[in-house]
């Protein structure tokens, strides 16, 4: 394989970022269309928490092996394969004939995001080997990504008012037709590994696993006490032979490597708790717009720009930050702003106050998210082991998933369970999910705060001295 142009050219880092940003698209462009999919195809808030983490199980869970994939196979083919299906399946889930049918379809775009997202990071790896330089690009790729978020829930609204739930799907084949153009010349390539092997019983055991654990709260949060105890009794048995399968893996799906590195596992934590606290709250403040308040699908993307804004041009920023101080201080400020921002939303939700004052707390969120996440990214590849930050980027991006699906699954319970025990409005149980997601990143920054990553300095001009082999210690000021 031919090394990499010291100097890329900027459209392929468009490109990369542009299939991240289709990939975070269609998790936030169908938070406002969830009452018009409930009226189109019927079904329970179970069946709208199904239609949306039958994308992040997926996602989540196939990621875990999706690092090791990119590795294996080359970067650039599994981040085209992925954008190409991706494309394809929202085609398909544009005409699903019924809700069901529509979570299937939604499991295949989570497969096919899987494919995208460590392999963009493992070409930014490769694209910017230099330290600086990677932090400037992962910051642009958080910035064009990140828009998705402000650009999701208004782009939903106005498709659905236009032409229903279905045109949120179909604004994906154009963007995913750009990304395929932007990045298939020669500069965007990854050397294979094929001694790289993937234990796929083992993946599989780790998908039946999540989704199974995911249905028992699903269930939980439906009263549906037969169901949730099996599928609870399921996923306990699924989860014990996927770690009786690790223990004997040559390949596990879980790198140990990536696990003991020191720091890594505050930071995935993080990560799980940002995305447990923003697709929760993208789940379950809809149904309270536009059930509860009376807000349309347009009103409804228009009132979360005060959480969404801030993702499209906070994490250049951000960015800058990081590159100046390492990213320990944005990923605990951030966790802090999340925290803030949700108990800020809860109270605000359980006294009946007015919308500024929610928005307010949406602010802060999105504040939160864009300091948090491209810090994480950063400090995630400065961990991984040499080599190994495909594994890596896999890792931390599945928790994140998974911690979105948790959300979905814990905070959409709550919005069925609270007025069933005489709570008296159906709002209070948006308010305790909030003020439950606060708890949740106060507990990541905690964790963050107590115990600093010793491999992640507090200047990026020290990353090099550690790839060089020299001791930890010294690449700290």
């Amino acid at each position: 394989m031919s090394g990499v142009s010291p100097a890329p050219k900027p459209y392929a880092l468009f490109g990369i970022a542009l299939g991240y940003f289709m990939v975070l698209l269609d998790m936030t462009v169908l938070s406002v269309a969830e009452p018009d999919l409930s009226h189109a195809l019927g079904g329970s808030v179970a069946g709208l928490q199904w239609a949306v983490t039958g994308y992040t199980v997926a996602f989540g869970a196939l990621l875990l092996s999706a690092g090791a994939a990119a590795d294996r196979y080359g970067a650039h083919r599994l981040f085209r394969g992925g954008v190409a299906v991706f494309g394809a399946g929202s085609l398909l889930c544009a005409v699903a004939p019924n809700l069901w049918t529509l979570v299937v379809l939604r499991a295949v775009l989570g497969a096919a995001a899987a494919a995208c997202v460590p392999s963009s990071m493992a070409l930014i790896t490769r694209l910017y080997p230099e330290p600086r330089r990677r932090a400037r690009a992962v910051a642009v790729w958080a910035a064009v990504s990140g828009a998705a978020l402000a650009a999701g829930p208004i782009a939903g609204g106005l498709l659905v008012g236009l032409a229903g739930w279905r045109a949120v799907f179909l604004v994906n084949v154009p963007i995913a037709a750009l990304t395929l153009a932007l990045v298939s010349g020669s500069t965007v390539r990854c050397p294979a590994a094929p001694a790289r092997r993937i234990d796929y019983a083992g993946q599989a055991l780790g998908c039946v696993a999540v989704a199974l654990g995911t249905d028992a709260l699903i269930a939980l949060g439906g009263r549906n006490w037969a169901h949730t105890v099996w599928a609870f009794g399921a996923a306990i048995a699924a989860g014990a032979l996927f770690a009786a399968r690790e223990r004997r893996s040559a390949s596990p799906v879980l790198s140990r490597a990536v696990l003991r590195a020191p720091g890594m596992g505050a930071m995935l934590l993080a990560g799980a708790a940002v995305g447990f606290t923003l697709s929760g709250a993208l789940f379950v403040l809809p149904l309270l717009l536009q059930q509860r308040l009376g807000y349309s699908a347009v009103g409804t993307g228009l009132a979360f720009l005060p959480m969404t804004l801030p993702t499209a041009f906070n994490p250049l920023l951000t960015g800058r930050i990081v590159a100046r101080t390492g990213p320990r201080g944005p990923v605990l400020a951030g966790l802090c702003l999340l925290a803030a921002g949700a108990g800020a939303m809860g109270a605000v939700v359980w006294a009946g106050a007015p919308y500024a004052l929610l928005a307010a707390g949406l602010a802060a969120a999105g504040f939160g998210v864009s300091f948090a996440l491209p810090a994480l990214t950063t400090a995630i590849i400065a961990l991984a082991p040499e080599g190994a930050a495909g594994a890596a980027g896999g890792l931390f991006n599945a928790l994140r998933q998974l911690g979105a699906t948790m959300g979905v699954a814990v905070l959409g319970a709550f919005v069925t369970v609270v007025p069933h025990r005489g709570a008296g409005r159906a709002d209070q149980g948006v308010a305790w999910a909030l003020l439950l997601a606060a708890g949740v990143c106060a507990l990541a920054a905690a964790s963050a705060a107590w115990r600093r990553p010793e491999g992640v300095p507090l200047s990026v001009r020290a990353y090099p001295t550690r790839r060089r082999g020299l001791s930890r210690s010294s690449s700290r000021p």
